[in-house]
């Protein structure tokens, strides 16, 4: 038996939500899945060649973690294709641990439950906020909670457009995290807290004249901007082209901007036009939220 599992992108941290929000996006890496006599695992698409020379993908990792937990002996041929921009903030280590996790658990006949699902890919990933917006869809809130992981999911009221600015330019995320501070100051963490707050208003309620405040960040972005030039002359010409704003999506380089139908197009070119003059060549393409999460065809 064979199985498809599509995996949706998603932008974590949201501005102000950094590492307790995240949102899913319908742009998708896709996983061919069978129980075989031998593991085996090959990629085509974006960043193919590079996977391809991985020892052992995150994608095996996570489908033999759902076997060992379950108690199960399988092993699984895997074949992988790619669309989601790899070393780009959008999530594409989440979807192949989410796209292991779900094919393998379908394929042993659904040992584990969500939430055992869920609580196994924020292990695997470090942390939670894209794992849970890849496997759930929509917007979540997460929390780790006594060694487990707790997540809220809702869809957003508002009529979003999101362009993607990403660059040619690959930002690792153990890099960028190492330039966050150890410790912030009382006044940015209750800036944060309250823009966060804001922005999970805005989108619960569809009110978007919140939304330019709410996406305001003082706790990652100001020190991962120093990794991708010209951020903030690209978060600007969003917001002067029509954009509600920009953020940073995950830890980079793609740079997300929401905005009303109809402008996305115009946001996307002043975006682009923003890195060019940084000497930063950008792909621009247009999503809208993934309500789904990871779904299987079998």
């Amino acid at each position: 038996m064979t199985i498809e599992v599509a995996v949706p992108a998603t932008i974590a941290n949201l501005g102000p939500g950094f590492d307790a929000l995240g949102m899913a996006v319908d742009l998708y890496d896709r996983f061919r899945v069978t129980v075989a006599d031998r593991a085996a695992v090959s990629f085509t698409g974006e960043s193919a060649a590079e996977l391809n020379r991985i020892c052992l993908p995150l994608v095996l990792r996570a489908a033999e973690a759902v076997a060992r937990r379950a108690g199960r002996d399988a092993a699984f041929a895997i074949e992988v294709h790619l669309t989601i921009p790899v070393a780009r903030g959008l999530g594409s280590s989440a979807a192949s641990i989410v796209g292991g996790l779900v094919a393998a658990n379908h394929l042993l006949g659904n040992p584990l439950d969500r939430s055992t699902l869920l609580e196994m890919a924020a292990e695997l990933e470090g942390h939670p906020d894209n794992v849970a917006a890849a496997l759930l869809g929509g917007v979540v809130v997460v929390t780790p909670d006594g060694g487990g992981v707790r997540a809220g999911r809702f869809l957003p009221r508002l009529d979003l457009e999101i362009v993607l600015a990403v660059p040619n330019l690959a930002i690792a995320t153990e890099e960028a995290r190492a330039l966050l501070p150890r410790t912030v100051s009382l006044s940015d963490a209750v800036f944060n807290l309250s823009r966060a707050a804001l922005l999970v208003t805005a989108l619960l309620t569809g009110d978007a004249v919140l939304l330019p405040a709410a996406l305001d960040d003082r706790l990652h972005q100001p020190h991962r901007a120093k990794l991708l030039p010209g951020f903030a002359e690209v978060v600007t010409a969003a917001g002067e082209a029509g954009a509600y704003g920009a953020v940073l999506a995950g830890s980079g380089s793609t740079v997300a901007a929401f905005t009303p139908p109809g402008r996305a197009e115009r946001v996307g070119e002043a975006m682009r036009q923003a890195f060019a003059r940084h000497s930063v060549a950008a792909e621009v393409r247009t999503v809208h939220v993934d309500t789904h999460g990871a779904t299987v065809r079998a």
